[in-house]
């Protein structure tokens, strides 16, 4: 078996603690090499120690026997105090940090001492508990590229969604969150492909977003109204249908999505016929592709939420879900209005065509008849009618 190494480091965002005194912790989700991908939590102190000892252990590559040669990244030290501002502030050069970090060779970014410093600690699994109750405040960093990300890129404070459990749920992987209807979690991230990052007391994990609903309102006011244009998307993997409803791709096809749900599988329009397909077997017509492709040959597919029985969802009557039918009969609306106004347009394009092909011949003004000599010599000034009688 292959030694660990890490794949990728992702800076979610902070946390700001209140036990057993007010401080602040970075959120990193790391991914290994067998892809498993752990939530870890260090302090900015922290950081910069193991920044620290890895210049010791690499003097040559941290600049100490000539400064021209240094490739490990700076990092500055830590401030006297850490306040909310410092703590934002410090975001975008963290997240660069761990990027430049893992681009060393792999002597250096895969040394025990960086495999060990963002190894899981039983403190990223069960933090201390506030007695008081008071919840940790979170502050999610936005998930465009930190290249090109400020500091009003990052967000307020933000208490985390709670969500509740409509069905038992019981895990397939390590990295996955096993919960039990009526459970009530919270949501650090929301991935479009179905799959949700959740914190359950102590535990953290993935779980199918069909298999969550918010508290207090139905979750499709979260969802994006049907856009029957259409959005152009590429099939990145075959997909055969195992219901009525989905479609059949191949990859490399293009198609339409039409509505982005929640729980990961989109409406989408092949030619004139509609279904659902998963989401992450789909990628943005001209985009590039992500920079982790074996996400869909390694991660399950979500479930569909009219898949899960016994659900216990406390907002069925009033969900106001779209059926099949009405996709494909919007879609089909859409297409005829949309072959009506292109055969309008080609029709006024004609005529208009066929007006600038006569207007010429109508158009063209009359040539004036010759004046007389009579009414030349009668307009022209003394001057000129004198050199006239001259020459003549």
């Amino acid at each position: 078996m292959s030694d660990p190494f890490i794949r990728h480091i992702q800076l979610l965002g902070f946390e700001k603690r209140f036990l057993p005194s007010q401080h602040y912790v970075y959120m990193f989700l790391v991914k290994w090499q067998d892809l498993t991908e752990k939530l870890v939590y260090r302090k900015y102190t922290e950081i910069h120690e193991f920044h620290k000892a890895l210049k010791e252990m690499f003097p040559i590559e941290s600049g100490q026997i000539e400064k021209e040669h240094r490739t490990i990244p700076h990092l500055p030290a830590p401030k006297w105090f850490d306040g909310l501002r410092s703590t934002e502030n410090r975001q975008i050069t963290l997240a660069d940090y761990c990027a430049s970090l893992l681009s060393l060779p792999s002597k250096i970014s895969r040394c025990p001492h960086v495999i060990n410093f963002f190894k899981v600690r039983s403190d990223d699994v069960n933090p201390a508990s506030n007695k008081n109750g008071r919840k940790p405040e979170t502050f999610l960093l936005k998930t465009e590229s930190t290249k090109q990300a400020n500091v009003s890129d990052i967000t307020g404070p933000i208490i985390l969604q709670s969500y509740r459990v409509i069905a038992d749920y019981e895990k397939n992987t390590k990295s996955e969150l096993g919960v039990t209807a009526g459970d009530v979690v919270d949501v650090v991230e929301k991935n479009e492909n179905g799959w949700w990052f959740c914190q359950l007391k102590n535990k953290r994990g993935w779980v199918p977003a069909a298999y969550l609903e918010p508290l207090d309102s139905p979750d499709e006011s979260e969802e994006q109204d049907p856009d029957y244009a259409g959005e152009k998307h590429i099939i990145t993997k075959d997909y055969s249908s195992t219901l009525d409803d989905e479609l059949n791709v191949k990859e490399g096809e293009t198609v339409d999505v039409i509505h982005k749900l929640l729980d990961g599988w989109w409406v989408v329009r092949k030619g004139s016929i509609t279904g659902y397909l998963p989401a992450m077997y789909l990628k943005k017509s001209g985009e590039a592709s992500p920079a982790d492709e074996n996400q869909i040959k390694t991660k399950a597919l979500p479930p569909r939420r009219s898949t899960i029985s016994n659900a216990r969802s406390m907002h069925q009557q009033s969900r106001k879900q779209i059926t099949q039918d009405t996709y494909r009969r919007n879609s089909k609306k859409y297409l005829k209005e949309r072959q009506s106004k292109t055969e309008s347009m080609i029709t006024a394009i004609t005529i208009d065509e066929d007006k600038e092909m006569e207007s010429p011949c109508k158009a063209q003004p009359a040539i004036p008849p010759r004046p007389s000599k009579e009414v030349i010599l009668d307009r022209c000034t003394e001057h000129t009618k004198s050199k006239i009688r001259t020459m003549n």
